[in-house]
């Protein structure tokens, strides 16, 4: 088996990642920014307080700014389910045999799904502690709280006697149709199944299909590189429309909630470099240092999915990380570690739930335990999926989904930061699970990977 696909040279990044980094020598970030801050500007002048634009040329204005932002959503939303899948088979393509498979497999899922309870322990931790709900004005919610009845239907419990069956539909009886769902969890079970049946395969065999992913791959690639160039314009518009819609007191009202928020993926991020330094024994500084072109791009850009081919180059070339991890773990990272994502949705439902006054009991925030770190895995890794999400985690514990209004305004920012803090876990994994690792480098040299094949 260790002859399978072992001659099968992984396909350069280089090409795929010279436009990324460029972005980040542009100051995508500071740009961001800027757009955020003009965004609110704009959406205050135009908004309903001043006068200056008559209230029914608001939604028409606004919507036409916001153009941009639904494009780009719409680009990455419809290239992600095609670039996780090339990415996630081969990178186990890249592995020797199924058992070094299996491994990394095994330690990848443990590792991923520990961190991410860690990560709604945190959550939980900062939300009870400093209930930012408690400061909000709830004096204009009468409105939100009239559909309670109507929203909070209890889904119908699952009997043992169907639990077989539910197991059994992750897996795909129809992929194409996981697709179109987005369904990740099984498009994601899909992958694996025919990354292992490949590494199975003789090379010669397997060949084809991995030069038809590896196509696939740069030209998703492209449309990412495409969707880049409206990220600023795309943060504007989005901004304007939240901004003259709820106005900019509801933003500012909101700054304890957007505290509680980072301050638990600030703790979780201190989690992850301490994991990193006694696991491996990297020092965190001379981490963060290799990571901070990937960091940058995905606060800029609030998607992992986008900035994947840099991150698995950071890994390689900046970490050190033996190619056949880095092209592994990082790709199934980017659609089943979202602990940056399963923070914000415990913090949101016992913010929304102290708003609304709601008692969830020890059994809710079990449920909120539960269903936060389940839902985080195989969720897209594209902007705004977080808010999807946290619909559904609202409904199943009496919370009102109405009330997402009040936070969807101030979602950009924490979206950039947890995305954010879910690559760094995918870096962090990928240097935990890396058996191979080389003593760190003192200076600024760095090991081209192709260079030793």
């Amino acid at each position: 088996m260790m002859e399978t696909l072992s001659g099968l040279a992984p396909r350069p990044l280089r090409s795929m990642t010279r436009q990324l980094k460029g972005f980040v020598r542009g100051r995508l970030w500071l740009k961001v920014l800027i757009a955020m801050a003009l965004g609110i500007i704009t959406g205050v002048v135009i908004g309903p307080t001043t006068g200056i634009v008559s209230p029914e040329v608001i939604p028409i204005l606004t919507s036409w700014l916001a153009l941009p932002g639904y494009v780009f959503l719409a680009l990455v939303q419809m290239i992600v389910i095609p670039l996780v899948v090339a990415s996630i088979i081969l990178g186990m393509a890249s592995s020797e045999s199924t058992a070094q498979l299996r491994s990394t497999g095994l330690r990848t899922g443990l590792f991923f799904i520990g961190t991410t309870l860690v990560a709604v322990l945190i959550g939980l931790m900062v939300a009870s502690a400093i209930q930012p709900g408690l400061y909000v004005d709830t004096g204009g919610l009468e409105e939100l709280r009239r559909p309670l009845a109507e929203e909070t239907a209890t889904a119908p419990s699952i009997g043992m006697a169907e639990l077989p069956s539910r197991i059994s539909e992750v897996i795909p009886a129809n992929p194409l149709r996981a697709g179109l769902e987005q369904n990740m969890l099984q498009v994601v079970v899909f992958a694996l199944l025919i990354g292992v049946a490949l590494v199975s395969m003789p090379k010669t065999q397997a060949r084809p299909l991995l030069e038809l992913l590896g196509a696939v791959q740069e030209l998703s690639m492209v449309v990412v590189r495409w969707a880049m160039y409206l990220v600023p314009f795309a943060v504007f518009g989005l901004l304007v429309q939240l901004t003259a819609r709820l106005g900019v007191e509801a933003l500012f009202g909101m700054s304890l909630y957007v505290v509680t928020v980072i301050l638990g993926l600030s703790l979780m991020l201190l989690v992850y470099l301490l994991i990193l330094r006694v696991t491996t024994g990297r020092r965190p500084g001379v981490f963060l240092k290799a990571v901070r072109d990937a960091q940058l791009l995905a606060f800029s850009t609030s998607s992992s999915a986008a900035v994947m081919p840099l991150t698995i180059q950071t890994a390689e070339e900046k970490l050190h990380i033996s190619t056949a991890i880095a092209r592994f773990v990082i790709p199934l990272g980017t659609t089943i570690n979202m602990a940056g994502t399963a923070l914000y949705q415990v913090v949101a439902t016992l913010f929304l739930a102290q708003v609304f006054a709601i008692d969830i009991g020890m059994s809710g925030i079990l449920l909120v335990v539960f269903l936060a770190v389940g839902a985080s895995i195989g969720s897209p890794g594209t902007p705004g999926i977080g808010i999807v999400i946290l619909s559904m985690l609202l409904g199943s514990v009496g919370i009102p989904a109405a009330g997402i209004a009040l936070i969807i305004g101030v979602d950009r920012i924490l979206d950039m930061c947890r995305t954010t803090i879910n690559v760094t876990g995918d870096l962090v994994a990928a240097c935990v699970l890396d058996r191979g690792t080389v003593p760190e480098p003192q200076g600024e040299t760095t090991v081209d990977p192709a260079s030793s094949q």
